[in-house]
């Protein structure tokens, strides 16, 4: 497995708050901790920036893709809207997280609370070519629904 290093700076008021971890042994994401400093309600429905009081350094070549844990969206129905989110090797701002509600049930988000999930993965940059025409193929033009499902 490969491995590269990830710069994080917390942010003053997150300090007592756990880094990013990988849960198990076996983990492709590590969990993402709320950086509240009182219980935030989420309604069926709200939208709401939670920040997770962390700044991180990729490499260049690489991104932080930012992902919904499936067990919150099975049981609660929180989920992120920009799903998944990425931050750039670029970026040196604070991670948010914009969750959502889809639920029926408000949604209480604790401090410290395990919101989602940060992947690293590689980045393959494209070199973009006007052409007249693309090359066929026999699924061609058929979009949504095409297959019959």
């Amino acid at each position: 497995m490969k491995t590269i290093k990830v710069l994080i700076k917390r942010s003053p008021e997150a300090r007592d708050l756990a880094l990013p971890t990988y849960m198990s042994d076996g983990a492709a994401g590590m969990d993402l901790c709320a950086n509240v400093t009182a219980d935030v309600v989420i309604e069926p429905g709200q939208i709401k920036p939670i920040s997770t009081g962390i700044s991180i350094s990729v490499p260049h070549g690489y991104e932080a893709q930012i992902r919904p844990r499936s067990g919150l969206a099975l049981k609660h129905g929180i989920t992120l809207v920009n799903t998944p989110g990425t931050i750039d090797s670029d970026y040196r701002g604070v991670i948010a997280l914009i969750l959502t509600n889809l639920g029926k049930e408000p949604y209480v988000v604790k401090r410290g609370a395990r919101l989602a999930q940060m992947i690293i993965h590689e980045v393959v940059r494209a070199e973009v070519e006007e052409v007249e025409e693309l090359t066929a193929t026999a699924r061609a033009h058929g979009g949504f629904g095409h297959t019959g499902v």
